[in-house]
């Protein structure tokens, strides 16, 4: 990843190392999940979606109307190593989708345009 912080960027290949050998724990998980969420800030930035990935966050992003009470009404919601795989492009939005492990609502919830994020 391209970050500012080199001990972040090494933080997050190792972490990336221990959760493609399978080792991955708790903390490699809420990293690399936290991280890839920025960075699709980043790439769409915006309030207009809420992407959820429980339990180590949620962002809004993509341009368009912003809600600003209750449930948002576009939302995209997975776990987290779908997630992983999906923001690294080592599985595609549709594959995604038809894992039933991926749901999403409302309008602008389709997230190719953006993906892969690194």
């Amino acid at each position: 990843m391209n970050t500012l912080d080199p001990a972040l960027d090494q933080a997050f290949q190792q972490a990336l190392q221990r959760y493609d050998a399978g080792t991955a724990e708790r903390a490699d998980l809420k990293l690399l999940t936290k991280q890839l969420l920025k960075r699709l800030v980043a790439k769409a930035p915006g309030h207009a979606v809420e992407v959820r990935v429980p339990p180590y966050g949620a962002v809004q992003c993509i341009e368009g109307p912003r809600h600003t009470r209750g449930t948002p009404g576009a939302v995209v919601e997975l776990p987290p190593e779908l997630w992983i795989e999906l923001a690294l492009g080592r599985t595609t939005w549709l594959d995604a989708r038809a894992t039933g492990k991926l749901r999403a609502s409302g309008e602008r919830t389709d997230l190719t345009a953006y993906l892969p994020l690194a």
